[in-house]
């Protein structure tokens, strides 16, 4: 299944020159496949497309910067709605 991930700090815990935004989250979470990656820099927002099953997978992918930002998970799909009858 297909997330769409949003990660937001604030300026104060703004990772840049201490890892960068890529330690926000662990990409070597097994089960959790990284399809995207984007930034929104100046707005302190970061924007991921992964694969996983498991939710449980995901939150321990996001586990780095849980204190430091928030997190909004959002099932997405490639597949259009289906047609209606009528």
């Amino acid at each position: 299944m297909l997330f769409h991930i949003e990660q937001v700090h604030s300026p104060e815990n703004c990772p840049y020159g201490k890892g960068g935004s890529r330690s926000l989250h662990d990409a070597s979470v097994e089960g959790v496949e990284v399809k995207g990656f984007y930034g929104s820099f100046m707005e302190h927002t970061i924007y991921l497309v992964v694969e996983a099953d498991d939710v449980e997978r995901i939150n321990q992918f996001l586990l780095p910067g849980m204190k430091v930002c928030t997190a909004k998970i959002t099932p997405v799909s490639e597949q259009p709605m289906p047609a209606t009858s009528g």
